[in-house]
């Protein structure tokens, strides 16, 4: 199974692989899909260096840091610079193919699915 998770500005998700790992290599090469109620979207890549990227439906593009920090997902570094310095959220666990709800660090609901290759 991979794990999962929600964070950052407009629901980013990584993946760690399995059940009490913390590590990262699931989740690249791989890309979470985050949807809201409204149809738009964001695209969220974690790379093996540390670094992140989201592409939002808008246009928007966004670019951090994560880490592991026990079973947590911390992004920081955000740019172009975010209300919040730093997100963290609890990791779940996700196969390619699953969709889960969460919520991003405005309270909003969004629907993520865990695709295999970068889209």
């Amino acid at each position: 199974m991979l794990r999962a998770l929600a964070v950052a500005t407009v629901a980013v998700v990584c993946l760690a692989a399995g059940p009490g790992r913390t590590d990262m290599n699931a989740a690249f090469g791989n890309t979470v899909i985050s949807r809201y109620p409204d149809g738009g979207w964001v695209k969220h890549w974690f790379n093996p260096d540390g670094s992140y990227s989201a592409q939002f439906s808008d246009g928007r593009r966004l670019a951090a840091r994560w880490s592991v920090q026990g079973e947590r997902v911390c992004l920081t570094n955000m740019r172009p610079n975010m209300l919040i310095p730093r997100f963290c959220t609890d990791m779940i666990e996700a196969d390619v193919g699953d969709t889960w709800h969460s919520r991003d660090p405005l309270g909003r609901r969004v629907q993520n699915v865990l695709v295999a290759g970068r889209q």
